[in-house]
């Protein structure tokens, strides 16, 4: 596994560097088209973006991110079993650092990690998610997604997430310019003056405007897919359990319900892609990530054991081919541990197994973030107030009991 987070973080490596060339070339390409000759201050002003785009990726990315994602952040007293199951989660893992968690109201069924590294990890999910799966399938999905932080490829793909975006916006001024202008005129124009050479030069410059976003996001895909057969390798390892994540998977398949606040440059960071929904559940046939079935099929091939080498070898049986994590296994000392199958009194104990509560648990969720005021009756009742009718008198509906709408200190 070492080898193999070796290998993806080279292969981004080099992406990162293959899209800051694209980058210089769009600029070149806008330079060019502006002004005969200004190709060379295209360039540099490009290069000078990168050089921001990278400071900003790197300290600010993950804002970035999860910003637009409409994740909003919550504390542990608003959700508590979600964030006991990250904490087991970093402990199985060896993350020191619990990463910020982040909740995103939508009914889709989805979750991403992102963060220049384990000790500035943010984790986001989906309400969906929180009300569809049961702790075992939520820890298969959170282990899935620490094992992006604990692998470190979070970094690259807010770094590539962030970079797509600019490229992409810097395609679609130069349309723009380029519709405003009138190419028609405007290379009629340059081939009086220059010739066939600057005639040659246009039209690059134009199709390199208009083709740009599209290689950047092909570029972008290549980094994706392997990464998430290494993230579903880490969570059978850390969770004991490959069916959590299987299971969990098989419900993302299902759904049809497609995540609104999801962007073609973020797409690659979820667990599944938000954007390829179909009337039947999330499409098979994914560029960003590789197809859900076969995951599925995987981790439900690995046996009695949880772990590397298990799942180096079920990865062998359903694709004729090795993921490459058996090195890893071998050099750190990491032998397959047993599939732990949960105690499900123990589970009940923790995690309400009933859909009801676990939607209740969720939508109580949304309403403290959004500064919803809670009352506690001494009937029982719990009141949900909009932070509209602060410091106002509140009758309970069930007891008659009036309240004034205040914050608890």
């Amino acid at each position: 596994m070492h080898e193999q987070i070796l290998a993806n973080q080279r292969r981004a490596f080099v992406l990162v560097v293959l899209m800051a060339i694209l980058l210089g070339f769009l600029g070149y390409a806008l330079g060019e088209y502006v002004a005969r000759g200004a190709g060379t201050l295209g360039i540099a002003i490009a290069l000078i973006v990168v050089v921001i785009q990278a400071l900003i990726s790197y300290y600010k990315g993950d804002s970035i991110v999860l910003a637009i994602s409409h994740a909003r952040k919550i504390q542990k007293s608003d959700h508590p079993i979600l964030f006991n199951v990250v904490e087991e989660m970093c402990v199985a893992s060896g993350v020191s650092q619990m990463p910020d968690i982040y909740i995103i109201d939508d009914d889709a069924l989805n979750a991403f990690a992102t963060g220049r590294d384990p000790q500035h990890a943010s984790l986001a999910v989906t309400a969906g998610l929180l009300k569809e799966l049961d702790r075992d399938e939520l820890q298969g999905v959170i282990g899935h997604e620490l094992g992006h932080v604990k692998n470190r490829d979070v970094l690259y793909m807010t770094f590539l997430a962030v970079m797509l975006g600019t490229i992409i916006l810097l395609a679609a001024v130069g349309r723009r310019v380029m519709f405003q202008s009138g190419s028609g005129s405007r290379t009629s124009s340059r081939r009086g003056k220059g010739g066939g050479a600057a005639a040659i030069i246009l039209i690059v410059a134009i199709l390199l405007i208009i083709l740009a976003p599209v290689l950047a996001q092909l570029l972008y895909f290549a980094v994706s897919r392997r990464r998430e057969y290494l993230a579903d390798a880490s969570s059978a390892l850390y969770t004991r359990y490959p069916e959590g994540l299987a299971s969990a998977l098989e419900k993302l398949g299902h759904s049809t319900k497609k995540l609104q606040s999801a962007t073609p440059a973020v797409a690659p960071m979820y667990i599944v892609n938000p954007l390829q929904v179909t009337a039947n559940g999330l499409s098979d046939l994914s560029s960003t990530h590789p197809p859900i079935s076969e995951r599925i099929r995987i981790l439900r091939s690995m046996g009695a054991r949880a772990g590397l080498t298990s799942y180096n070898e079920a990865f062998r049986k359903v694709t004729g081919r090795p993921v490459g994590v058996v090195a890893f296994a071998e050099a750190h000392a990491q032998p397959d541990v047993p599939v732990m199958v949960p105690a499900a009194a123990a589970a009940a104990a923790v995690f309400a197994s009933d859909r009801v509560d676990r939607v209740r648990q969720t939508t109580d969720a949304l309403w403290s973030v959004n500064d919803y005021i809670f009352i506690e009756c001494p009937c029982g009742t719990r009141l949900k107030v909009p932070p509209a009718y602060a410091g106002k008198r509140i009758e309970c509906p069930h007891c008659g009991r009036e309240h004034v709408a205040t914050r608890a200190a």
